[in-house]
């Protein structure tokens, strides 16, 4: 099964990319990821350009989410929201329909004590309007990301290591029903 990866941060060293791909070497081996990597060539949402062929990186994101069984989130908080670049790419699959139905994992880490609850709360919002089918048992805000990940991007607590897993198991759960 197919996953889309997705960092909601364009940060080099953003502890959300390295909990991406901290997942990722977590999976379970059913599961296949390809890490989205286009959110810095998105052009702002502008509904004269939503049309059938779009541009170019619009055509890109929309394809790799068709092609995929699920997704999976990692994303910062900032300013109490979701980055703008990932709401930006949210907003371009909104009249597209390829995220219908897919089972979808959200998770915001941050430093911060709250865990990025506010990103998430928004994320969700957003993913509820375009019916992707959240897997809220699997979503997760994650406190403190910087004193249960090393800056290698090792997981070093061994309860968040156990939830990410919980997490991936229910995301090809939810993607093996879906095909089946």
């Amino acid at each position: 099964m197919s996953i889309l990866a997705i960092s909601g941060s364009l940060r080099n060293q953003s502890s959300n990319t390295l909990l991406m791909h901290a997942m990722i070497k977590l999976a379970p081996p059913n599961l296949t990821f390809e890490v989205y990597n286009g959110l810095n060539d998105l052009p702002h949402f502008n509904p004269d350009l939503d049309v059938e062929e779009g541009p170019l990186s619009v055509q890109n994101l929309r394809a790799q989410l068709e092609h995929s069984d699920g997704v999976l989130i990692c994303t910062p908080e900032y300013g109490n929201g979701v980055p703008g670049t990932l709401k930006n790419a949210l907003d371009w699959i909104v009249s597209s329909g390829e995220w219908l139905n897919k089972p979808t994992v959200a998770i915001a880490a941050s430093p911060s004590p709250m865990g990025g609850d506010k990103a998430h709360a928004s994320l969700l919002l957003t993913l509820n309007m375009i019916n992707a089918q959240v897997l809220h048992e699997a979503s997760l805000t994650i406190p403190h990301i910087t004193l249960k990940m090393n800056k290698q991007g090792d997981i070093i607590d061994s309860e968040t290591q156990h939830q990410l897993e919980n997490s991936l198991l229910s995301l090809a759960d939810a993607c093996n029903r879906m095909n089946n």
